[in-house]
């Protein structure tokens, strides 16, 4: 079975503006690599993060070193005069499968329902290029440009960053009807309250398993920001959700993301 985490980061020369990451100013691929090793994981997806502006070309590198461990889902900004020209720029580089836009800032707040992105979405169907998402109005933005562009596969990013409830988990479900809609089920420790094997969460990973299937359900860790080892967000996976099938599991934990983006380890 492969293990295939669908979301690391890597990053030099600058710690993460985003507290809940380990605070080192680097974490490499060969990092990456050693602990993958120790955690039992074979392939990672990166994506490069915005606290190092030269986050984009370390993971093209690290791809190009390591084409069947290391791929990319990456990003350009999308506020530049150049930006609606970048996705014909980045596509064939080494690695890059897709891309990956966390729209988390102030100014941000709008775009993805005010129209700003509107150029995007067909440019990203055109070239075959998935695109992961986070944002505010994530829930109303996918439903409408899964809608209007069938061809362009999409990924809910982190389970839709869900609040101590869960209260986003109606509109997860609601997303799955979308054939070309995916979720990644990444980063699942941080959002439970209790310790290891995290069961409170047990459920909402049930809900959303019957939603979308092992077909379109990513497991991954964005492993930087865990309370846990690597070994343990695996097996939270393989060992603790006992109605997961061998078939699942296989699908989950990795081959369903490479069959996503086309990669071919």
């Amino acid at each position: 079975m492969p293990i295939v985490d669908a979301q690391i980061h890597i990053w030099t020369g600058h710690k993460p503006t985003n507290v809940n990451h380990r605070q080192v100013e680097n974490f490499t691929a060969a990092d990456v690599l050693k602990e993958m090793d120790e955690g039992g994981v074979n392939a990672a997806l990166i994506h490069p993060p915005g606290w190092d502006p030269n986050s984009n070309a370390l993971a093209v590198e690290a791809a190009k070193q390591h084409p069947n461990r290391l791929a990319i889902l990456g990003n350009f900004p999308l506020d530049k005069p150049e930006s609606k020209t970048a996705i014909d720029r980045i596509k064939g580089q080494p690695g890059m499968l897709g891309l990956r836009f966390a729209l988390l800032q102030p100014h941000q707040q709008t775009w993805l329902t005010d129209g700003s992105l509107d150029w995007l979405w067909p440019a990203a169907e055109r070239a075959g290029m998935p695109v992961a998402l986070l944002g505010a109005g994530l829930f109303q933005a996918v439903d409408q440009i899964a809608q209007r562009h069938r061809g362009l596969k999409l990924i809910i990013d982190h389970f839709g960053r869900p609040d101590k409830t869960w209260s986003n988990l109606p509109d997860l479900v609601a997303a799955a009807k979308h054939p070309n809609v995916a979720l990644k089920a990444t980063g699942a420790p941080s959002y439970s309250s209790e310790a290891y094997p995290y069961r409170d969460i047990h459920g909402h990973i049930r809900k959303l398993y019957d939603a979308y299937g092992p077909e379109r359900l990513f497991w991954g860790t964005d492993i930087t920001r865990m309370p846990c080892s690597w070994k343990q967000c695996v097996t939270m996976f393989t060992e603790e959700l006992p109605w997961l099938s061998a078939k699942d599991k296989d699908l989950i934990m990795g081959r369903a993301v490479c069959n996503w983006l086309g990669w071919k380890i």
